[in-house]
């Protein structure tokens, strides 16, 4: 429904004292709308009325506007409409293009059903008037004033409020008009709207006037708020994106922009094309856009620069392929050393164990514990003085089993940063010797000795 408030002094309104009303009256259903007293309203009626607005228009052209409990229902009943309604004059009618019927009606009075006196082929019922109560304390003026200085404000927020009826806002002296224009313009559901109709206190519709539009005045400046951050990022963006553009042409101008260029498109073609993990991709590709707005001259320049060499130089997925020849693999342990019987035979059912359970499985050897699952690497204490042959045994197992040896050396390290890498933040930070040694290696399974 549109409806548009009569925002008129009291001097120019129609008189509805002088109108005389009839007892029974035909009733129309409004769906999703509430007719109010006092206010002139644009009403859309459903092409199922159309004979009772004709045979309206013929007599008096009043008839009681009565909202529908629930509108999805597709008749409507006495059972189905509220029992309050608004006794409305037709001042004008006319068909739209979508079949139902636009009328323009000046609300006269609230009124109750007292008694049904059919249901087809149209409503009609016995009414009784039910003038509100109207109250003229300090307090009821004090909510007036309070109802129409919010009013004011309200309206002046609505995009599609005219001026014309915010300046007319200062004109009413009625409450009870007043509280009617409020509830006719607020964003509330029917339920509501049915409500302030059906209270019949002047003092407890102003009250619930200024809630609903102290309301509607904090959602509509929320709106506004929003709308010009929305309009501030945008301006900010564009900003940016010109700020670029010459940026850009500087660059051009001065040689410095080639390079840079096909650097970033360098890393980008790199990382496309590497088989690194999707987490790392993403970390990288992060990274990369950051690198693409700096300066060389830029502090952290350097430090991303380094940082996606790292990243693409890590074996992410190069893997040696494990040598399970057990026979073979002892020959290599003899071959290196002389003696350390008792060693090279733990080594070997070690190796053989391990070749067991990567042959079967978990599922095919249920019953074996072993201290490792489905042959992943394992942890070797060798213990012993120095020269006895430590550093030399892991790289014998090494090239027993086909894959690479490194050797970090711990001796020495007070600062455990040597060990799992500096901070970022740091100028010159550089990875850990743990991720250091695996790229040494050029693969992501080898034989690694802390010594």
């Amino acid at each position: 429904m549109t409806e548009e408030a009569n925002t008129t002094s009291n001097n120019d309104q129609i008189s509805e004292d002088e109108i005389s009303i009839p007892e029974v009256l035909p009733i129309l259903p409004l769906k999703n709308q509430v007719a109010f007293p006092t206010l002139n309203m644009t009403l859309a009626i459903h092409s199922e009325f159309t004979a009772l607005i004709e045979e309206v228009m013929k007599s008096d052209r009043m008839v009681g506007a009565v909202g529908i409990r629930n509108p999805n229902d597709d008749q409507s009943t006495s059972k189905q409409v509220f029992e309050f309604g608004t006794v409305i004059r037709i001042l004008f009618a006319t068909r739209a293009s979508d079949n139902t019927t636009l009328l323009v009606v000046r609300g006269l009075k609230r009124f109750r059903i007292s008694q049904w006196l059919s249901d087809k082929p149209n409503l009609k019922a016995r009414i009784t008037l039910a003038p509100e109560t109207v109250e003229t304390d300090v307090e009821t003026d004090a909510l007036f004033r309070s109802l129409r200085s919010l009013s004011q404000e309200v309206f002046s927020m609505m995009p599609n409020m005219p001026k014309e009826a915010v300046a007319g806002l200062a004109s009413i002296q009625d409450p009870l008009h007043l509280a009617y224009i409020a509830a006719a313009h607020a964003d509330i559901d029917l339920q509501k709207r049915q409500n302030l109709l059906e209270e019949d206190r002047l003092k407890v519709k102003l009250r619930e006037s200024v809630a609903l539009l102290s309301r509607e005045k904090e959602v509509l400046a929320l709106g506004e708020k929003i709308q010009s951050e929305a309009q501030d990022e945008m301006s900010k963006s564009q900003r940016e994106y010109y700020l670029r553009q010459q940026l850009e042409a500087i660059k051009k101008e001065l040689g410095e922009n080639d390079g840079e260029k096909s650097e970033s498109d360098a890393y980008r073609q790199r990382i496309e094309k590497s088989d690194m993990s999707a987490e790392a991709r993403k970390e990288a590709l992060r990274e990369l856009d950051r690198f693409d707005q700096m300066t060389p001259q830029s502090a952290e320049y350097a430090l991303i620069k380094t940082y996606l060499d790292w990243l693409l130089d890590l074996p992410w997925n190069k893997v040696s392929e494990d040598q399970a020849d057990i026979k073979v693999a002892r020959e290599i342990l003899d071959e290196d050393h002389y003696g350390l019987q008792e060693v090279k035979d733990r080594l070997t059912e070690y190796l053989a164990v391990r070749n067991l359970l990567k042959i079967r499985g978990p599922q095919k050897n249920k019953d074996l514990k072993a201290p490792f699952s489905t042959a992943k690497g394992a942890i070797l204490c060798f213990a012993g003085p120095p020269g006895v042959g430590k550093t030399s045994l892991g790289q014998s197992i090494a090239r027993a089993m086909g894959r690479e040896f490194t050797r970090m050396s711990l001796g020495g390290i007070r600062d455990e940063a040597e060990i799992r890498g500096h901070r970022r933040t740091y100028i010159g930070a550089m990875p850990g010797r743990i991720i250091q040694a695996i790229k040494r290696s050029g693969t992501r399974n080898p034989v690694f000795m802390l010594d």
